[in-house]
């Protein structure tokens, strides 16, 4: 399988030549990594070269690597029936960054597109509806962000008294556990509450 898929890597860069920044095969998976600027080009010529014909898209989505200059990877994962394999896409942003849209060649991008931009504020240009799809239309930051807080922000739900959305405080419904990670089958060294007889 991974002959099959340096093959592949190969003939795709041999096309592509500088617009494949690299490319890595890692757990039975092709990755290429490219710019922002070409992410369209490459996905059309993936999509239409007989060789490749990755013809459905799977996902799009983000993560977030904070520390890092460009924080933000926008992963396209696309199917081609026709070889039976899988393709990655990586590409780098930030929050400034604007990403080119896929839409026009995969139209089943558009929602995934919406839910990169909702949870990491990845921008895309030349998306045909860019606005949040998961969280509410009044919310601020991007909750798949690693500084993102744990709290602090409003929750939002439907109250079903005054039949309308109201918005709350978060409120944490348990408290913060600290957990010992001791094998339960080996036991603890402290009595747990209620186990008092037990370790008698």
């Amino acid at each position: 399988m991974s002959e099959a898929l340096n093959e592949l890597a190969a003939y795709i860069q041999e096309k592509l030549g500088a617009k494949v920044e690299g490319s890595v095969v890692a757990f039975g998976d092709l990755t290429l990594h490219v710019s922002a600027d070409d992410i369209v080009e490459v996905v059309s010529f993936l999509k239409r070269d007989v060789q490749c014909q990755f013809i459905s898209i799977i996902d799009v989505c983000g993560v977030d690597y904070p520390a890092r200059r460009r924080r933000f990877d926008v992963v396209y994962h696309l199917l081609s029936p026709r070889q039976n394999q899988r393709i990655a896409i990586k590409l780098q942003a930030d929050e400034d960054t604007v990403v080119p849209s896929i839409t026009s060649v995969f139209p089943g991008a558009d929602w995934y597109e919406r839910e990169t931009y909702d949870l990491y504020g990845v921008l895309f240009s030349g998306h045909p509806d860019l606005r949040r799809i998961l969280t509410d239309y009044g919310f601020e930051g991007h909750p798949l962000r690693k500084d993102f807080p744990l709290t602090g922000f409003v929750e939002v739900r439907y109250d079903d008294e005054v039949k309308r959305v109201v918005y709350e405080p978060v409120e944490l419904k348990q408290e913060f556990r600290n957990f010992d990670f001791i094998s339960p089958w080996e036991g603890t060294d402290y009595v747990l509450p209620g186990d008092e007889k037990a370790k008698g």
